[in-house]
């Protein structure tokens, strides 16, 4: 199965969920510094591959006509 590429749309709803969970007290899978807020962290997460959420594909509906 060929990886697919991520919509903004998914990348926003992965970051923001990634985020509350480190605002929570989820530990970062980067190193960090203490100036960076959670968007940052699950951003550089993103951009290195090692977030801990999976995006799976919804089936598109059909179009009736």
């Amino acid at each position: 199965m060929a990886s697919k590429k991520l919509t903004r749309f998914e990348k926003a709803r992965i970051i923001g969920a990634r985020a509350l969970q480190i605002s929570m007290g989820a530990k970062p899978r980067v190193d960090v510094t203490p100036d960076l807020d959670p968007i940052d962290i699950a951003t550089m997460e993103l951009q290195k591959k090692v977030l801990p959420l999976d995006v799976r594909p919804r089936e598109m509906h059909k179009k009736a006509g």
